[in-house]
């Protein structure tokens, strides 16, 4: 392992806004901040003294999209989830450098997402340049598998959406299709949010699509048209 990493692995252990649980505190069991993320991590309610609603970023990396979502909504509670470390450093970094109340990040596997969130304890969950997973047989494990889907469905508050942004075409159809077979309600769709060469796409009227990771830098650069999908998981 690199000195970077190690450096970056012993300051992440200085940061407030980064939970990493030992494997045995999350397996077959639930984490203590299950259903109190507001109030025990956060520490923040609304003017009323109703919670906050709280926004996961899946797969978040470096945390471009969860800081980017935190400063565009200082209301909201923000979570990047991820399992490497080294990325989520600059995350969790740059959030604690800005003083952003509101953001969080949480190192773990997806998988184990339902041991940190209680029913309808997330509002909305965003799930930016997952790998798509396109070797034959991985299709259960695409963040929007029906597998992972029915995870969420244990916590998403009623009403609540998904986004998924992506540059796979292949992951933004599929998606399209385990929607369609569910009975999904799907409340946006676009196949190249900039447009293209024409321009006038649907980033140009929501300024949220235009928050970019490194991995979106990259691949427009490579010309590649950015995927978005916008859906609900019913109830």
């Amino acid at each position: 392992m690199g000195k970077d990493k190690l450096r970056k692995f012993a300051e992440n252990l200085t940061f407030d806004n980064l939970v990493q649980p030992d494997f045995d505190d999350i397996f077959r069991r639930d984490h203590p901040l299950k259903g109190r993320w507001a109030d025990d991590f956060f520490g923040r309610r609304d003017p009323a003294g109703a919670e906050r609603p709280i926004v996961l970023e899946l797969g978040c990396g470096r945390g471009e999209y969860t800081v980017g979502l935190g400063a565009a909504h200082p209301d909201r509670n923000h979570i990047g989830i991820d399992i490497k470390g080294a990325r989520m450093w600059r995350g969790a970094k740059t959030a604690t450098e800005m003083g952003m109340a509101n953001v969080g990040f949480l190192r773990t596997r997806i998988e184990f997402i339902e041991s940190f969130f209680g029913a309808g304890e997330v509002s909305e969950i965003w799930i930016t340049f997952p790998d798509p997973q396109l070797k034959k047989g991985r299709e259960k494990k695409r963040l929007t598998s029906p597998v992972f889907l029915a995870n969420y469905a244990r916590f998403l508050a009623p009403g609540g959406v998904i986004h998924l942004k992506t540059d796979s075409r292949e992951l933004h159809d599929y998606t399209l299709r385990v929607i369609a077979a569910a009975g999904l309600p799907l409340f946006v769709a676009s196949a190249d949010i900039y447009g293209g060469k024409a321009g006038g796409g649907l980033a140009e009227t929501d300024s949220l699509l235009t928050i970019k990771t490194a991995y979106e830098r990259r691949f427009l650069d490579e010309g590649k048209p950015i995927t978005y999908l916008r859906f609900g998981l019913g109830g």
